[in-house]
């Protein structure tokens, strides 16, 4: 497993920083274990003084030193961040990727070296130990890189493995879905508000509904729809609250909202291919 062993991450922003704090926590690494690595400095030191971790702004340096190199830069920046660390990385260090759209045989061609590349798609529930985190494993990586990389992001949530090909849709439905809740959530706020609910109170019992749904879904394992059904009764509140969401199309308009999310993954993925 990945006990033992130092990472490092290339652009430790929010949610890198987040894995951080999962990893240290769990005490899945030592601080000393995770070298984290970005431009700014003044964030470098807060996360530094906040977890103990070491820090760099010489990417070179924190990939050439570790046993696993995390690549969290923005996809628009993985071209440039892959040309500096080509010739660094090593065929024998695990490469984690959380750059949405980005294949890990394009990663390969840009890092020139044919090093076991695993893909990951987080989400930033993670900042609170509730992530949902797909995996991918690359034609190079192995059973045993996949479970080094489930073991940094179990450390902050929920892991599932899918094949490379399906990586863009979770990107559209976990990656991107905590915005779509955020959406609904507001809109729940704002509809207890206008019916007489002092907004902070409105806020508490949107918020709890959904994680308490959420939370039903998951420890049930019951089909929301049998759920749905459970709290319906005839002629009651739900069933009429339904009808006006139906006849709305809440559930086209989420559906294609994942569409569309998948589609400008898919579009990102070229980036490194112009």
């Amino acid at each position: 497993m990945i006990k033992n062993q130092t990472i490092a991450v290339i652009g430790a922003g929010h949610m890198a920083g987040a894995l951080i704090g999962g990893m240290v926590r769990s005490k899945l690494l030592a601080p000393k274990s995770i070298t984290a690595s970005r431009r700014s400095s003044e964030a470098l030191a807060e996360l530094q003084k906040k977890w103990g971790v070491r820090t760099t702004v010489d990417n070179r340096k924190a990939a050439a030193e570790a046993d696993v190199v995390m690549l969290a830069v923005k996809p628009q920046m993985a071209r440039k961040v892959m040309e500096e660390l080509a010739g660094t990385i090593r065929r024998d260090q695990l490469v984690i990727s959380v750059m949405a759209g980005v294949t890990s045989a394009a990663i390969n061609k840009a890092l020139r070296v044919d090093c076991p590349v695993v893909r990951a798609m987080p989400n930033t529930p993670c900042l609170v130990d509730a992530g949902a985190t797909a995996l991918a494993a690359g034609a190079h990586a192995t059973d045993a890189d996949l479970a080094r990389a489930e073991a940094v992001f179990k450390s902050v949530g929920l892991v599932v493995a899918l094949p490379e090909s399906a990586l863009d849709a979770a990107t559209g439905l976990s990656g991107s879905g905590p915005v779509y809740i955020y959406m609904v959530i507001e809109a729940m706020i704002d509809g207890g508000v206008k019916m007489g609910i002092p907004r902070a109170i409105a806020a508490k019992l949107a918020a709890q509904t959904v994680y308490g749904a959420a939370k039903l879904v998951l420890e049930t394992g019951k089909h929301p729809a049998i759920l749905k059904d459970e709290v319906t009764t005839p002629g009651g509140t739900a069933i009429n609250a339904i009808h006006v969401l139906e006849s709305r199309g809440l559930r086209s308009v989420l559906i294609d909202g994942i569409v569309a999310a998948t589609n400008r993954s898919q579009e990102l993925s070229k980036l490194l291919e112009q």
